[in-house]
């Protein structure tokens, strides 16, 4: 069976699944039984600074998005760090972190950009016991109109002068949380990384508005007939955490960074991407308030399953090995050539195919009077944008075309199983060979 324990920063965990930084680790009672499920670890909800107290709204704090089935796809949420007292939160922390001793425990910290604030909450969260601090410079809304969250994370210098203090009253380790709300990622990693960060975690959430109340004429969620944007998160943005996390991973500047990987992880497939990608291990929220805390366990069973089936029998094997595959357009192979194929066996005559490719493609999809859809290969450039539109899994497929021989006299093929397209105009490879 694999080993799927993880050692992270040195913390170890029993899984490389740790609940992200939310409402499901706002308090004692929660964490507890995500523990029980099976959870490796938990970044406990974002404490702020004492002082004038924390007030959410009580009104709706969620909007979402549902794809056909109602399958949840995205949840926008506008609710603020923990609104309990800090005192609170700190003797629930060091309890649960002595009860469980080999489970991750990371405290989420979110206080004013200025080092005393710092400097007064990092002894009282390192008495706890707690494994390390997760700097939070990501939410968009609410505690970024205050200058904390992601006002901080957009500004490098700032992420690089709060870690350095971070680095200088706590002797764990800092993690520090970016905010995808940026132009370039790479830029606050290395600013973290220039401040001595012992990691980075990504993506916090997205700034947005899900939806508008078309009667009321606000955003949703609506409370007392306004709304404002939120942050963005679920299975929806998991393309551009995959990115960002990538994009970090494979920079010279930040290379060798560890990376703990958020954002739409909600299967074991997600995490093993991310973690393919560069990262050591992964944080959810939206599955879990999706599905309950017991959804770990499919991830475990599934991510355990899959080592098995490859030969891995740890993570480790596993970490950073789509890091090198990973380039920018320019060093793409443009001589690598595939064509699309229809299983006739598979294929339920819908025509979704044909009427993608015939409007807003190539027109490279034939149909017949008795609606049976052939690709035309002389004029398919390999788009897959039939693979993509068709209902069926694996009725449509693309086939990498071996490579023709022309005869340099006449320019004609003399071998290749696609023999018009080797000599097509629009083929890079006849192209280069004439």
């Amino acid at each position: 069976m694999a080993d799927l324990t993880t050692e992270f920063l040195g913390i170890k965990s029993p899984n490389p699944f740790w609940l992200a930084s939310a409402p499901p680790t706002d308090k004692e009672y929660n964490v507890r039984r995500a523990f029980e499920a099976g959870w490796g670890g938990v970044v406990w909800k974002t404490l702020g600074a004492e002082g004038p107290p924390v007030v959410n709204v009580n009104g709706p704090r969620y909007g979402a998005i549902w794809g056909a089935d109602r399958r949840l796809l995205g949840l926008n949420n506008i609710e603020l760090i923990t609104d309990r007292p800090l005192q609170t939160n700190l003797e629930e922390i060091t309890r649960v972190k002595k009860d469980y001793p080999d489970r991750a425990v990371i405290v989420s910290i979110m206080v004013p950009c200025e080092e005393q604030a710092w400097k007064d909450i990092l002894p009282q969260v390192e008495a706890t016991g707690a494994d390390g601090i997760e700097l939070n410079f990501g939410c968009p809304h609410g505690m970024a109109e205050r200058g904390m969250g992601s006002a901080v994370g957009q500004v490098p210098e700032y992420i690089q002068m709060v870690t350095e203090w971070c680095k200088k009253y706590y002797s764990k380790p800092v993690i520090v949380k970016l905010t995808p709300n940026i132009t370039d990622i790479r830029n606050p990693a290395r600013a973290a990384n220039a401040g001595n960060a012992d990691a980075v975690s990504l993506i916090n959430t997205i700034n947005s508005i899900t939806s508008v109340d078309l009667d009321s004429m606000a955003p949703e969620p609506t409370i007392g007939g306004k709304g404002t944007h939120g942050g963005y998160c679920g299975p929806a943005v998991k393309p551009i955490a995959l990115n960002m996390v990538a994009e970090i991973a494979r920079d010279p500047q930040t290379h060798g960074l560890p990376i703990s990987a958020i954002g739409g992880v909600t299967t074991w497939r997600d995490a093993a991407e991310f973690m393919a990608l560069g990262a050591g291990n992964v944080q959810v929220c939206t599955a879990a308030m999706t599905y309950g805390f017991n959804v770990v366990k499919e991830m475990i069973s599934g991510l355990s399953t899959w080592m098995d089936e490859k030969g891995y029998t740890s993570t480790q094997d596993f970490i950073g090995m789509a890091v090198p595959n990973v380039t920018d357009w320019q060093y793409l192979d443009l001589n690598y050539v595939t064509k699309a194929k229809i299983s006739q066996d598979d294929c339920i005559k819908c025509g979704r195919c044909y009427a993608a490719c015939e409007d807003t493609s190539h027109q490279a999809i034939a149909m017949s009077e008795d609606r049976v859809f052939t690709v035309k290969d002389d004029e398919c450039v390999a788009c897959n944008l039939c693979v993509n539109v068709c209902p069926v899994e694996n009725c449509i497929t693309m086939v990498e075309v071996p490579a023709g021989q022309i005869d340099e006299r006449t320019g004609e093929v003399v071998s290749g199983d696609y023999a018009n397209w080797t000599t097509h105009p629009n083929n890079p490879s006849a192209t280069a060979a004439e």
